[in-house]
């Protein structure tokens, strides 16, 4: 399944696999005029069609080091992006919502090692008064415990690791990873982080696996001419 979303500023970011990576430029070329020009930068390709429309990789696990040298070329330039993408790497899983998390270690987008944990956190309460504060105290409490959990289950499963992985690739929700951040037991793991975050549901061990997959694509933005 290809996953597709609109980003902000206009345009749509498309998931490729490595595999496909090669064929989905090849398309687009055709589809847009021709590719009048390639800008490979060690963080970024950008792709640029006849008719303007542009593809632009935010490269993974960059550096991006093409043996013809970074810059502008002529034509459709792709082959060192897709031999980057495609090295065999091992790579950390941290994904995290509130109430719950999943944690792995993948290589070539098969989870090795993993912990999956659930803890109870309630939902909003709208009532008012005392017990709204109540409630809202309990939720807060339940949360600390659920990151708790979390870092600890990180701690051991990535961080006993470090010297294995060659990046980590981080999910679901963004203020939960931040809170994470704050356990300065988890800098190295957050050091070694992609600036992508994938979008996730609740982690349970089935998106754990999916993560796994999805660790490998690379994202492009499409913005028409």
């Amino acid at each position: 399944m290809v996953r597709k979303r609109q980003v902000s500023g206009g345009g749509r970011a498309v998931e490729v696999t490595p595999d496909r990576l090669g064929r989905w430029f090849a398309r687009f070329a055709e589809r847009n005029d021709g590719v009048p020009s390639t800008r490979l930068d060690p963080d970024e390709v950008l792709v640029r069609g006849g008719n303007g429309t542009t593809a632009t990789v935010a490269v993974p696990f960059a550096p991006l080091t093409p043996p013809e040298g970074t810059g502008e070329v002529d034509g459709l330039s792709v082959e060192s992006l897709v031999e980057h993408v495609r090295r065999p790497r091992r790579i950390g899983l941290l994904l995290v919502r509130l109430g719950g998390h999943s944690i792995g270690i993948a290589e070539q987008g098969a989870v090795l090692v993993s912990r999956t944990d659930r803890r109870l956190v309630h939902g909003r309460n709208s009532a008012g008064g005392w017990s709204q504060q109540r409630f809202a105290r309990r939720r807060e409490g339940q949360a600390r415990q659920a990151l708790a959990a979390a870092a600890e289950d990180a701690v051991d499963v990535l961080g006993s690791r470090l010297s294995e992985l060659d990046a980590v690739v981080l999910g679901g929700d963004r203020r939960a990873l931040d809170d994470l951040r704050a356990d300065r037991r988890l800098a190295p793991v957050f050091a070694l982080a992609e600036p992508r975050v994938l979008e996730v549901s609740q982690p349970r061990r089935t998106v754990l696996d999916e993560a796994a997959e999805r660790a490998w694509a690379v994202e492009i933005v499409v913005r028409d001419g």
